[in-house]
């Protein structure tokens, strides 16, 4: 029998443990399409996520459109060091300002005005009304309240833009914490976009962002993996995120770093395998899960150190080897201890729709996202980033894409080829419940203990 959990904020402190526990969660999340109509309500409006990318808007009047649901938010530069965000409707009659067709993904571009389509209403950068035909006609009724631009909440950490449309929502750095401060040496702020790519996807939002919350699902989805070491995951909650990596106390992965996306292979000879380990992680992840320094540097292992060099120094002196490599290109690592990097972990789940896998000198992100009012289908995003020299960062858009290994790479497509037969199969009828493992998989049991406290449900039960 399946025991209910109460879950609040209050007790939060003493519910946690408990995801260490044996889980299970409703499928209604999922499937239901007024759980769909609900997270309108009480989820999106209330969080922060990720609209994009400073970088997207570098110059005054850059502005890029973030579509959530029934929102699509203006995010602007309206000064040299000052953004703002603003609901994309005229107060007038309630045209969008900027048009964001169904099937986009958003728009783009660069404006000193903001002009709506229908009767001219006019905006400058701080959303003031400059511009409104005949305003005589109102007797004195319309003021600036009344005139001006709907403001949404904007802030910015390590590069990313983030809004809210909750007005009373606490800072983004207190939200973000803890993971905002154990990624804080990572300076992701300073890398750049190599790629970005979407898709409407036939799964819910949820389906396809789980897909990257735990390492559980190697052996059986990247069975190519497994030849260069076993891949059991420790995963843990951070109260509103949570991070997984690669479990240290097992002993068989003999593994250094084994939280780190830059550890040696397994094999009887760590030279060997640590580069065909970072080899293959970057060519089937579509270049994003490693950079190409790494991969250069990691073949030139066999030729720089002696056979029977422990994993440890293999390592140690790939990772050197890298920086000085990158150093003679223009391109500096941030500073950070082996401590931060063990408790940086492999991926983190930033709630609500976010998953970033990090690296020293690069980034692999997921964002998942509502597709009209269907919970059969999200838009979902994947995008690498990078550190780059000054000035050669490529130029990149938003390029819609077919979920196959052609445009995804081979290990994205194995993840693509899961989910939306997840999503179908939990309609079944012959499907009892979830079962999360309860220490691998506690990114996930700790999004719904979230989920459930922002959308007053409690889905998440114990297993009895």
């Amino acid at each position: 029998m399946n025991k209910p959990v109460t879950i609040t904020p209050e007790d939060r402190a003493v519910t946690e443990p408990d995801l260490g526990e044996p889980l299970t969660y409703s499928v209604e999340a999922f499937l239901s399409p007024d759980y769909a109509k609900d997270e309108k309500e009480r989820l999106w409006p209330k969080v922060w996520q990720v609209a994009g990318r400073v970088e997207e808007i570098p110059e005054v009047g850059n502005f890029i459109t973030y579509e959530i649901a029934d929102d699509s938010i203006i995010v602007v530069r309206s000064a040299p060091d000052e953004i703002k965000a603003f609901h994309n409707v005229c107060p007038h009659r309630g045209r969008r300002l900027v048009d964001t067709p169904c099937e986009s993904n958003g728009a783009c571009g660069s404006k000193r005005r903001f002009v709506c389509g229908f009767h001219g209403w006019t905006f400058d950068l701080e959303g003031k009304n400059v511009h409104i035909l005949d305003p005589q006609d109102w007797k004195g009724a319309l003021t600036e309240d009344r005139t001006g631009l709907s403001p949404v909440k904007v802030d910015q950490w390590g590069g990313w833009l983030f809004i809210n449309m909750d007005p009373e929502s606490i800072p983004l750095r207190e939200y973000l914490e803890p993971f905002a401060s154990i990624l804080d040496a990572f300076q992701l702020e300073k890398m750049r976009f190599k790629w970005r790519q979407w898709v409407i996807y036939p799964s819910n939002w949820k389906t396809a962002l789980e897909a990257f919350m735990e390492p559980y699902h190697v052996s059986g989805t990247h069975t190519q993996l497994l030849k260069y070491g076993q891949f059991y995951a420790y995963s843990k909650s951070y109260g509103l995120h949570g991070v997984s990596g690669f479990d240290e106390r097992d002993p068989s992965l003999k593994m250094s770093q084994s939280s780190s996306v830059t550890r040696a292979g397994s094999g009887s000879d760590p030279r060997v395998s640590t580069y065909e380990l970072v080899r293959e992680n970057y060519e089937t992840v579509n270049f994003a899960a490693s950079t190409e320094t790494l991969v250069k540097a990691a073949s030139r292992l066999v030729d720089e150190l002696p056979e029977g060099t422990p994993p440890g120094d293999v390592v140690k002196h790939w990772l050197a080897a890298a920086r000085a490599d990158d150093a003679a290109r223009g391109v500096e690592w941030p500073t950070i201890t082996p401590e931060n990097v063990a408790e940086a972990g492999l991926a983190w789940h930033v709630f609500p729709n976010m998953s970033l896998l990090q690296g020293q000198t690069f980034a692999l992100c997921y964002r998942a996202r509502p597709y009209g009012d269907d919970p059969d289908q999200c838009i979902f995003e994947s995008y690498a980033i990078e550190r780059y020299p000054e000035g050669e960062a490529p130029k990149t858009e938003w390029v819609y894409a077919e979920p196959t290994a052609e445009k995804w790479g081979a290990v994205l497509a194995q993840d693509f080829a899961n989910m939306q037969w997840v999503q179908k199969g939990m309609k079944s009828r012959g499907f009892r419940g979830t079962l999360p493992n309860p220490h691998q998989e506690q990114k996930i049991t700790n999004f719904h203990r979230n989920l459930d406290d922002y959308m007053g449900r409690t889905t998440l039960r114990l297993l009895d």
